[in-house]
């Protein structure tokens, strides 16, 4: 199965606008008690979220917030906690190198269900610079636009 599949819980859009995205890589999330319970009710947020390699040469998310689960009671967790991503040795030595390059984030991309884990598609994004952003909106319009005139056109 390729990366990414599986059924979609949440998405950064705004990722692709901020940067360009290179390289993708899989990840499993290390979750506590009632966290999984909120993410199949889709109560996850990843707008905020960011990765980073941490001393330990772990991998860690950062402001993913998943919301407390309602019947969790005492056994809830902590939602904005940092959480450890489950990755490869040579894929985790790889992003090290990497990520120390100016102006290179790990960002992620969206979390879905495989198999039954919670997985995070992380993005290795160089990021984008204002002109850039305006460049990519006139591309999107003159798409739209031409888009739009051959439906009108077949009509």
């Amino acid at each position: 199965m390729p990366k990414g599949n599986g059924k979609t819980i949440a998405q950064n859009k705004k990722a692709s606008h901020d940067y360009f995205i290179e390289e993708t890589y899989e990840a499993g999330i290390v979750l506590q008690g009632t966290e999984i319970k909120s993410i199949r009710n889709g109560r996850v947020n990843i707008k905020d979220a960011h990765a980073r390699i941490d001393r330990k040469g772990e991998v860690q998310l950062i402001n993913l917030h998943i919301a407390e689960y309602e019947q969790g009671n005492r056994y809830n967790h902590d939602p904005t906690r940092s959480r450890k991503l489950l990755l490869h040795r040579k894929e985790i030595d790889k992003l090290i190198g990497l990520t120390q390059q100016q102006g290179y984030a790990l960002v992620p991309l969206k979390i879905y269900i495989k198999n039954g884990y919670a997985k995070v598609l992380i993005g290795l994004g160089k990021g984008k610079k204002k002109y850039d952003k305006r460049e990519d909106l006139k591309r999107k319009q003159m798409k739209r636009d031409v888009d739009r005139a051959i439906k009108d056109h077949m009509r």
